[in-house]
C-alpha cells in the first residue's frame, strides 16, 4: 500500500550500528562529522532572537515568491533585482521546486560525483532519476566534460553543480562555467547551482567562477540560504535566484511562483526577521571562516609525514583525507570508531569512485577536532 518510488531500506549500515552500540554503552564519541553550526560551540549574538520582536509577524499576507522586504534583504547586493528571487524553506525545498518545474516523471538531471548524497532522495520524490557525471582529481578537482557528455541523454533536463562542491570543497572555474553555459544553451537545458558554501573560501583565486546568478545565456538557478550563510539552519529560509535570457527567465519565475503558491511554506516571522538575521549571521560566518581555516592548518600539520594525504580544498567546511589502501575506507572508519571512539565518514557516503577516503568536518569544536586528529594520526602510524 506504500509508494514504490523508494527502496524503503531502514537497515543501519555497519558504522551506524557500531555507533549506536557505543552510545548505548555510554562511551564518549569524538564526532568529526559535525555539520550543524548550532552544535559546534559557536557564539551567537545575545540579542539574535529579538529579530522576531516584529508586529508584522502577526499579519499573514501570503506571497508565493516571498515578501518584498525579505527578498530585498537576501538580495545582499544592489545589482541583484529582488524580482528574480523566490524564497523557500530550504535548499532541499528549492531542489524540489526546480525538479517540479523542469522535469516530468522519468526524466533525469545530472549531478556531480562525488557530492552530497541527498540528490537521489530528492529526485525520487519527484519521480525523476539522477545521472552522475564525474569530477576528476589531478592535484585539484575539475569537471570531466567527456564524462558529463556521456551522461546526457534525450531525457536530461538540467545539470546540477555544487559551487563549491560538498565535500571536495572545489569551486567551478570560469572556463568550466563558460563551457556549461554553452552546453545548456545549445541543448536547451537548465543549469542549477547549489551555492550554500560559496562564502567560505580559503583564499582568492582569479580563475574561480562567480555566482551563477550572473549567468545570462542559459536558464540558470542559484540557491543558498540562512543555514550556511548565517549558520542558522533552524530558521528555515532559503532562496532561488533565477537568471538567463529575459523571456525564458520571466516564464520560469512565473511557473515557480505557481508551484510555491501551492505550498506557501516560508513562515512570516522568518521573513520579517531576515534582514536582522543576516546581519547577526555575519558574526557567525566570521567565526566559521576562522575556525575552518585554523582547523585546516592544524590537520595539515598533524598529518604531515603520515601515510595520509589531505586533498586540495578551496572552500566549504569539509576536508577529504586519502588513506593508504591497507584496508577499505569502511574498515578504516570502523577501526577508528572501535579503537579510538572517533567518528568519521567514509568516502562512499559521497560516492567517491575509488578507495580509500575519509571526510572530516572542519566545523567541529576546537578541542574535539584537535584530539580527533591526534587519534587519527595514531592509527595511521600503526597501520
Amino acid at each position: 500500500m506504500f509508494s514504490s518510488r523508494f527502496h524503503w531500506d531502514f537497515q543501519p549500515n555497519r558504522l551506524t550500528g557500531l555507533l549506536a552500540e557505543k552510545r548505548r554503552a555510554g562511551e564518549l564519541i569524538l564526532d568529526l562529522t559535525e555539520s550543524n553550526p548550532t552544535r559546534a560551540g559557536l557564539h551567537y549574538p545575545p540579542g539574535l532572537m529579538h529579530a522576531f520582536d516584529d508586529p508584522r509577524a502577526l499579519d499573514y499576507q501570503p506571497a508565493p515568491a516571498g515578501s518584498l522586504d525579505a527578498r530585498q534583504a537576501v538580495a545582499r547586493t544592489p545589482d541583484l533585482d529582488p524580482s528574480r528571487i523566490l524564497l523557500t524553506a530550504s535548499t532541499s525545498e528549492a531542489y524540489a521546486y526546480l525538479f517540479k518545474l523542469l522535469a516530468n516523471p522519468g526524466d533525469n538531471v545530472l549531478v556531480p560525483r562525488p557530492s552530497y548524497p541527498l540528490f537521489d532522495y530528492l529526485a525520487a520524490m519527484e519521480s525523476i532519476a539522477v545521472h552522475q557525471y564525474p569530477l576528476a582529481y589531478h592535484g585539484e578537482w575539475s569537471i570531466d566534460f567527456d564524462g558529463l557528455e556521456a551522461a546526457l541523454d534525450g531525457r536530461t533536463r538540467a545539470i546540477v553543480v555544487v559551487h563549491p562542491n560538498n565535500p571536495t570543497g572545489s569551486y567551478l572555474k570560469s572556463a568550466e562555467l563558460d563551457a556549461l553555459v554553452r552546453l545548456c544553451r545549445d541543448r536547451e537545458l537548465a543549469l542549477i547551482s547549489d551555492e550554500v558554501f560559496f562564502d567560505y573560501d580559503f583564499a582568492p583565486d582569479p580563475h574561480r567562477a562567480g555566482t551563477i546568478a550572473a549567468v545570462k545565456d542559459c536558464l540558470a538557478f542559484a540557491m543558498t540560504g540562512l543555514s550556511k550563510i548565517a549558520g542558522l539552519p533552524q530558521m528555515k529560509l532559503g532562496w532561488i535566484v533565477v537568471s538567463g535570457p529575459e523571456k525564458l527567465r520571466r516564464e520560469a519565475f512565473e511557473k515557480l511562483e505557481w508551484i510555491a503558491d501551492t505550498y506557501l511554506s516560508v513562515g512570516t516571522p522568518v521573513q520579517c526577521a531576515a534582514e536582522s538575521l543576516l546581519q547577526a549571521g555575519e558574526q557567525v560566518q566570521m567565526q566559521i571562516r576562522e575556525r575552518c581555516a585554523t582547523h585546516l592548518s592544524l590537520a595539515r600539520e598533524a598529518l604531515a609525514g603520515s601515510p595520509a594525504n589531505i586533498l586540495n580544498v578551496e572552500g566549504g567546511w569539509y576536508i577529504t583525507v586519502q588513506l593508504p589502501r591497507v584496508r577499505g575506507e569502511e574498515e578504516w572508519a570502523l577501526q577508528l570508531l572501535a579503537r579510538e571512539n572517533l567518528l568519521v565518514q567514509p568516502g562512499f557516503f559521497y560516492d567517491f569512485e575509488s578507495e580509500a577516503y575519509l571526510v572530516l568536518s572542519l566545523l567541529t569544536a576546537p578541542g574535539i577536532f584537535r584530539e580527533g586528529i591526534a587519534r587519527l594520526r595514531r592509527q595511521l602510524d600503526g597501520a
